[in-house]
C-alpha cells in the first residue's frame, strides 16, 4: 500500500494545486478584468497621425457600405430579416400586437404617402486590433465586420428614400478603455474622415430633403459631434427630422443641453433625440458606468452618476416601461450574423430612473457577442428592430406634416 500511496498523494496533491490556481485565476480576473482588458486591446504604439480624407474621395462609391445607386444586393441597409417568428426567447408563446407592414425594400421607396428622406448612418466600432489606434481602410476583417453591422443596425431605416453609410478609419476598440491622450487623438481623426463624408452627403442629396442621423455606439458618439458642429444653428437645422445616436451614453444633466435638440418624449415627435443602452437583469454595468463617469460630458463637467438618456424603444416615450408584447420584432441572428429572423415579444424595455439603463428582463438567446456584466451593446439595435423600423417612419411623418 505504501507503495501506491506516494502516487495517489501526489495526484490529489496536483488536483488540489490546478484548483487553487483556477481560482486565484478566476479572481484575478474579477478583480482586475478591467486592467487585463486594457493590457489586451489598448494600443501601447505611439500615435501616428493619419492623412486627411482628400474631400473628392468620398465621390469614390468604394467609400461607401450604403449609399443611392448600388445593387440592391450589394447594399447591406437594404437587406431584410426573414418573416417574422411568433414567440418569446425565454417563456411561453406570447400574443404581440400586430406588426406595422413590411417597408418596401427598393432602394427608392415610391409609397405615395410615405415621406422622402435621407439618413446618414454611422457604423460602431469594428476594428479591435492594438497594432494601430486608428483602422486602415484596407483592413479586411474590419471592413468585413463593419459591413455587417450596418446590415443589422441601418436596415431598420430602410424605409428612407436614400441610406448613407460611409467607411471611415474608425477608433481602435481600445480608444475606448483609456483616458490616454491618444485615444482622443484617435476618436478626432475617426471624426474628421465623418465630417469629409457628411459634407459630401450633404452635397449630394435633394436640398429639400428632411434628414435623419443616426449612428451606434462610435458611430453614434461621431453623430451627436456632427449634431453640434454642422447642424444646429445652420441651415441644416431645419431640415433635421430626427437624430438616433443609439448605445453611447448621454448624460441628461452634462450633455443633453449642449447637442441642441431635446428628448423625445412622445412617440410622434419629431427633430429630437431617441438613444438607449441595453442591459439585462440581473445585470452589473460597474465597468461601464465607471467608463462612462469618467468621460467629460458636452459642459466639460464630470458626468459622475447623473442619469443617462433612455428614450424606450418599445414606448418611444422619455423613459418608462413596457411590456414584451409591445415588442413588433426582435432580430435574432444566426451564429455568423449572415442572417437573422424577427421573433415578436422577445423581451420588454424598462428605463432605470436611476442610471438610466434600458433594462430588458431575462438575457435573451441572441448569441456570443453579450459583453460582461449582462450589457446587451451589442444588439441595442437588433433588440427592438422592428419598433426601431416603424419609429423612425412615424415621427418623420409627424415631423413632415408639422412642417407642412
Amino acid at each position: 500500500m505504501g507503495r501506491r500511496t506516494g502516487p495517489l498523494r501526489k495526484f490529489l496533491y496536483t488536483v488540489v494545486f490546478l484548483i487553487v490556481l483556477a481560482a486565484a485565476v478566476l479572481f484575478a480576473l474579477r478583480i482586475y478584468a478591467e486592467e487585463l482588458t486594457e493590457i489586451a486591446l489598448v494600443p501601447d504604439e505611439d500615435f501616428v497621425a493619419v492623412a486627411p480624407i482628400d474631400p473628392g474621395e468620398y465621390r469614390d462609391p468604394a467609400m461607401w457600405f450604403s449609399r443611392p445607386g448600388m445593387p440592391q444586393a450589394d447594399d447591406p441597409a437594404r437587406w431584410q430579416p426573414a418573416d417574422m417568428v411568433i414567440e418569446d426567447l425565454s417563456g411561453p408563446m406570447v400574443e404581440p400586437s400586430p406588426p406595422p407592414s413590411p417597408a418596401p425594400s427598393a432602394a427608392r421607396p415610391e409609397a405615395a404617402s410615405a415621406p422622402r428622406y435621407a439618413v446618414f448612418f454611422v457604423h460602431p466600432t469594428s476594428y479591435l486590433e492594438r497594432t494601430n489606434w486608428n483602422a486602415p481602410l484596407a483592413h479586411e476583417e474590419s471592413q468585413r465586420r463593419a459591413r455587417l453591422m450596418v446590415r443589422g443596425m441601418a436596415s431598420p431605416f430602410n424605409g428612407a428614400s436614400e441610406i448613407w453609410a460611409p467607411r471611415y478609419r474608425q477608433a481602435t476598440f481600445g480608444a475606448f478603455l483609456t483616458d490616454a491622450p491618444q485615444a482622443q487623438m484617435a476618436l478626432d481623426a475617426a471624426y474628421a474622415d465623418i465630417e469629409q463624408a457628411f459634407a459630401f452627403f450633404v452635397a449630394e442629396i435633394d436640398p429639400d430633403m428632411p434628414i435623419v442621423l443616426a449612428g451606434h455606439s462610435q458611430g453614434a458618439l461621431h453623430i451627436t459631434r456632427l449634431l453640434r458642429d454642422h447642424v444646429i444653428g445652420t441651415p441644416l437645422q431645419d431640415r433635421l427630422a430626427m437624430v438616433y445616436p443609439i448605445g453611447w451614453p448621454i448624460s441628461v444633466e452634462h450633455d443633453l443641453p449642449a447637442l441642441g435638440l431635446p428628448a423625445c418624449t412622445a412617440p410622434d415627435q419629431g427633430a429630437c433625440i431617441v438613444s438607449w443602452a441595453s442591459f439585462s437583469e440581473p445585470s452589473d454595468p460597474g465597468q461601464f458606468l465607471r467608463r462612462y463617469a469618467a468621460i467629460p460630458g458636452e459642459d466639460g463637467q464630470a458626468r459622475g452618476a447623473s442619469p443617462i438618456l433612455c428614450v424606450n424603444p418599445l414606448s418611444g416615450t422619455l423613459g418608462g416601461e413596457a411590456a414584451m408584447t409591445a415588442n413588433l420584432g426582435t432580430l435574432v441572428p444566426d451564429d455568423a450574423l449572415t442572417t437573422g429572423e424577427l421573433v415578436a415579444g422577445a423581451v420588454p424595455a424598462r428605463c432605470d430612473p436611476a442610471s438610466g439603463l434600458l433594462l430588458i428582463g431575462d438575457p435573451p438567446e441572441l448569441g456570443q457577442y453579450v459583453l460582461p456584466g449582462g450589457n446587451y451593446h451589442v444588439y441595442d439595435i437588433p433588440l427592438f428592430w422592428r419598433n426601431l423600423q416603424a419609429d423612425v417612419t412615424r415621427r418623420v411623418e409627424a415631423w413632415t406634416s408639422r412642417r407642412s
